[in-house]
């Protein structure tokens, strides 16, 4: 199946800037996490695929970095790049960037797949996960963005 690639935008709203006269870094996290429910709709775990499969996604870890400063009215767009995946459980690297085509932030998750009627983490259904392998396949082509897998701490 032929598909188009990810992309999530927004504009930054003036409640999200903060006395420095930028996008508030709270606000990153948001947009990150507004793209996160656009990419499960991407892959069909829309809601009513949601309800059917009784099935969701949760987010159990993410590394933003702040790259530069996004401002009042300033159009975001997130795309993003799968890094790797299980049976239930996605690595993605989501990349913000601005109208000029500057990367602003980016954030890497650990996704995991949740059968809400359980309560536990269960293996994607078999539409989504055939979904995933076909952008895992697109994905396996690019460079690894260099910001996968750091960690934090004061170099000495």
């Amino acid at each position: 199946m032929e598909q188009t690639a990810f992309n999530y935008q927004t504009d930054v709203a003036a409640d999200w800037v903060d006395y420095n006269g930028h996008m508030n870094d709270a606000a990153y996290a948001l947009v990150f996490s507004h793209a996160v429910d656009a990419f499960m709709d991407y892959m069909g775990l829309h809601e009513a695929a949601r309800e059917a499969f009784s099935y969701t996604i949760f987010t159990l870890e993410t590394h933003i970095c702040y790259l530069l400063e996004a401002h009042k009215g300033e159009q975001l767009d997130v795309t993003v790049q799968l890094i790797d995946a299980d049976a239930k459980r996605l690595h993605v690297f989501f990349m913000m960037k601005n109208r000029a085509g500057d990367l602003v932030a980016t954030s890497e998750q650990m996704l995991m797949g949740i059968d809400t009627a359980q309560g536990k983490s269960a293996p994607f259904p078999p539409a989504i996960a055939a979904f995933i392998a076909s952008i895992a396949e697109a994905d396996q082509q690019l460079e690894m963005p260099k910001q996968v897998g750091r960690s934090i701490g004061i170099r000495r």
